[in-house]
């Protein structure tokens, strides 16, 4: 049930539609009383998610102000979501991973810790990394794929990241482990391409782009792989045109834009990338998002003791709606938001450069 306790709230409803009702959740105007996931799922599946005229106003000025054109707007940008601070992050995903993006729930999985394990070796496999090759991780985040590929398959592995914080994090942690003959981390903008790898991965980086700097930021992963390489893109992706959720956009990832997959192949297209496999994850990162929302409320209170200034009531109930609205956004069967895995070579791969069937993954 919700509750109205002001008449601004109303007014903002009236105005903004399911963004004015969301924030006036978020300012403690409206209360929901019951399982906020469930009344999420009711509004996603009546359709009250639909933007108004008002705020597709809004979505475009934010468009517009938080353009990531500039390479110091989309630091910034980043930095807003992925600046919390590395025990924030500890508190609510898996361990020792802190993988931030959509888990992989093979067959008899049960823990996020197995899902996360699960999706970086399936990365590895589909990418057929070998000893020695040189990787790169574009926007490689706490650095849980470089640890793993690392120890797992003999690689060499260069993390790709702008978030200041994150990168001290994860160099702290190569140092730690006596690791800098294999692992290195660039704190630099996403589009900026110093030379060439044998492989390329990018997981969850797509989704920070913007509309205007798709093609940009698509090249540069282009200009990173050597001919013939393989690279791999783990992104959000819509099914046709759709507007980008405004409500995340302003108050959990400024400068965010979802694109659509068709847009994304189109860029590959132009760079001379061949798409060799594509897998569709939606339904996974529903219980990912559910695991995620779950350790949230658990550690609620330890969060908050972190820094009671940053997290406080308005904070937990922006997260909370983030997260348990997007995990029933991807478990909607109507919902037009995917989780897309795209591997590709540089130029036509040979039939001696990747296997004709998907047999490999799977034994």
């Amino acid at each position: 049930m919700i509750v109205f306790r002001s008449a601004r709230a109303k007014w903002r409803v009236a105005l903004f539609g399911h963004v004015g009702l969301l924030e006036s959740y978020f300012c403690g105007d409206v209360d929901v009383q019951g399982d906020l996931a469930q009344a999420f799922a009711l509004a996603i599946r009546d359709r009250r998610d639909r933007p108004n005229a008002l705020v597709r106003l809004r979505n475009r000025w934010h468009e517009w102000r938080f353009s990531n054109a500039s390479w110091q707007q989309a630091k910034a940008n980043a930095r807003f979501h992925y600046a919390l601070g590395t025990e924030f992050y500890r508190l609510w995903l898996d361990d020792p991973l802190m993988m931030y993006t959509c888990a992989y729930w093979r067959e008899g999985t049960r823990t996020l810790e197995e899902a996360q394990a699960n999706k970086i070796d399936h990365v590895c496999r589909k990418l057929r990394l070998a000893p020695g090759e040189d990787v790169v991780d574009i926007g490689c985040g706490f650095g849980g794929f470089m640890f793993r590929a690392a120890q797992r398959c003999g690689v060499r592995v260069t993390g790709i990241n702008t978030t200041t914080e994150q990168v001290a994090m994860v160099r702290a942690e190569i140092e730690r482990r006596a690791l800098g003959e294999k692992l290195a981390v660039i704190e630099t903008d996403f589009r900026d391409a110093r030379r060439e790898y044998d492989k390329v991965v990018a997981i969850g980086v797509l989704e920070h782009a913007g509309r205007d700097q798709l093609a940009e930021v698509v090249r540069a992963h282009a200009r990173s792989l050597k001919p013939g390489g393989l690279g791999l893109l783990h992104f959000i992706g819509h099914v046709g045109p759709s507007d980008t959720e405004f409500f995340i956009r302003e108050h959990v990832f400024p400068g965010g834009w979802i694109p659509s997959l068709a847009e994304v192949i189109v860029e590959m297209e132009r760079c001379g990338l061949e798409v060799l496999d594509l897998e569709n994850l939606r339904r996974h990162y529903a219980l990912t998002l559910d695991a995620w929302g779950e350790r949230f409320d658990r550690n609620w209170e330890r969060i908050r003791a972190l820094d009671p200034a940053c997290f406080d009531e308005r904070f937990r109930r922006i997260w909370r709606s983030y997260l348990y609205g997007c995990a029933e956004m991807f478990r909607s069967p109507a919902g037009s938001t995917h989780l897309f895995q795209i591997v590709f070579s540089k130029g036509n791969a040979t039939r001696d450069s990747y296997p004709m069937s998907r047999d490999f993954l799977y034994t």
